[in-house]
């Protein structure tokens, strides 16, 4: 059972750089963090726990709560997921107030309301990966494959940390073997959903999806952009446990990159970007390619190595 309780208060997060998967500067949640039985996912502390009976909040006005609210930083999450906001609408709307303000927003939402974002510029299919349920490769195929042909733009894994409540709700309301059981309990399946994770890397770069979601405003050569480049090779480098030194170099200077006070781009049209205090040759590299052509080599080296199918 859910309960709906209408509060004043927006819950807001604002982060100084960007972090996997969302990437946001500020986020926006007009609801509550648990919003579903019997599993209930906290996106943004990436987080799972069970509950048979929950009590959401609602922000009774989103528009106030965002005109009274302090700089807004893009880009902005808005997580609207799960049920309530088929009825509620509030993350439609806080994703209208940003539209209107020109501020990059993306809409996290639940499947059930993708008709009503049938104008969005882009769309794509996040997938929540938590064990066992995510372990049937069938079904990854067939959503790759559905996400493919609504025409997604990504195709990507939000890793799951899942709590002892909500194993015991996936063991109560699943078919779950013995052995499964025991897994969910008794094991470690970190190496199991992070060889989920790069599973669904493999199946949207076959399918021309993009393996991670990009932040609104992608293609935009920004300081924040170029953060997530670096965030995200350093991020599945310390994954793979690929160099562990250099990828704990480039994070800390994609936090110097979202942190600085001057263009990128005009850094680089004036000087090299080897000027910039903190920043590391591989970064230097690595940024000075991708303002120049899109892409960097050795990112793609690393996204190349991720992309590991499952068997």
């Amino acid at each position: 059972m859910i309960l709906y309780r209408k509060v004043p208060q927006l819950r807001m997060r604002r982060a100084s750089a960007p972090e996997p998967p969302f990437w946001a500067a500020t986020t926006i949640a007009p609801y509550g963090p648990r919003r579903a039985t019997p599993i209930a996912i906290d996106y943004v502390a990436l987080r799972a726990s069970g509950a048979e009976k929950l009590e959401v909040t609602v922000c009774e006005d989103v528009r106030d709560e965002l005109e009274r609210a302090r700089t807004i930083a893009a880009p902005v999450l808005i997580d609207a997921a799960e049920n309530g906001e088929v009825v509620f609408r509030r993350g439609a709307e806080a994703l209208e107030w940003c539209n209107e303000n020109d501020l990059a927003a993306q809409l996290l939402t639940s499947e059930g309301n993708v008709v009503r974002l049938s104008d969005a510029n882009r769309w794509g299919m996040a997938v929540p990966v938590i064990f066992p349920m995510t372990t049937d490769l069938a079904l990854l195929e067939s959503l790759a494959d559905a996400a493919q042909h609504a025409g997604a733009a990504f195709f990507a894994a939000i890793p799951i940390e899942v709590e002892p409540t909500a194993k015991q709700a996936i063991a109560q309301s699943t078919s779950v073997d013995d052995d499964l059981y025991a897994m969910l309990f008794h094991s470690d399946v970190a190496p199991i959903q992070l060889a989920t994770e790069r599973h669904i890397a493999a199946l949207a770069t076959e399918r021309g999806m993009a393996d991670f979601i990009p932040p609104p405003r992608w293609e935009e050569r920004s300081n924040w952009n170029a953060a997530v480049l670096l965030t995200l090779v350093a991020s599945r480098m310390i994954a793979m446990e690929l160099d562990l030194d250099l990828a704990g170099v480039i994070a800390r200077s994609a936090r110097t990159i979202a942190e600085l006070d001057k263009p990128l781009t005009r850094i680089a049209e004036s000087a090299s970007l080897s000027i910039v205090g903190g920043l590391d040759e591989t970064s230097v590299e690595m940024l000075s390619e991708w303002l120049a052509t899109g892409s960097a080599s050795f990112a793609e080296y690393v996204h190349e190595q991720w992309r590991l199918r499952r068997v």
